[in-house]
């Protein structure tokens, strides 16, 4: 039986170590595939005018990385290759250096790479699963709708290397306006640790 989420967090805060006084950052994690097949979307052009959208369908794809602190409307990102168990352990690290004088409480989904045995957990994370198949419990699942609205709409891409540039831009100018992280993040079960 799933536990609810104010159970899980107070468990995972139980097995802080007693002498650990760093203080507690609740944050949430997930992973999105972009890749260079464009769909189309609305757009604006002035009346009387059909505007024209490009459209490819190259499959070549990577994945962002992405754990953010609702709260304070602070991210941090990694683009990688794919997902997988590796990869995973990597992008925790990358966490747990980012924020290396907290601890941290991280929400995820129920992939398999995150709940693997062989997953590296650093000292300072606590993992937290979501409920499954409960994509819109995760508030970064807006950090992609975000980037794929504002940064990639209706553009066409020569190469990956020119699409992640477009998200690293992308990722760069979103961790600079912690306002709008907060607005697009900050759900009411995370404001149970401030």
């Amino acid at each position: 039986m799933e536990k609810n989420f104010p159970d899980q967090v107070n468990a995972a805060l139980a097995t802080r170590p007693a002498a650990d006084t760093r203080p507690v950052l609740l944050m949430a994690q997930d992973e999105g595939r972009f890749g260079r097949i464009s769909l189309p979307r609305a757009c604006w052009a002035p009346a009387g005018v059909r505007p024209t959208v490009p459209q490819q369908m190259v499959r070549e794809s990577t994945y962002v990385y992405s754990a953010v602190v609702p709260a304070l409307g602070q991210m941090t990102s990694l683009i990688l290759p794919g997902v997988d168990t590796a990869l995973m352990t990597t992008f925790l690290r990358h966490v747990a250096d980012t924020f290396p004088n907290h601890f941290i409480l991280l929400q995820l989904d129920c992939a398999g790479w995150h709940q693997s045995a062989d997953l590296e957990v650093p000292e300072n994370i606590r993992l937290i699963p979501q409920l499954p198949r409960s994509p819109e419990l995760n508030p970064v699942e807006h950090v992609w709708e975000y980037l794929r609205e504002h940064w990639l709409r209706n553009t066409c891409f020569a190469t990956l290397e020119a699409l992640i540039e477009r998200l690293v831009d992308g990722l760069q100018a979103l961790a600079k306006e912690p306002d709008r992280v907060k607005t697009m993040t900050n759900f009411p079960h995370l404001r149970l640790v401030q």
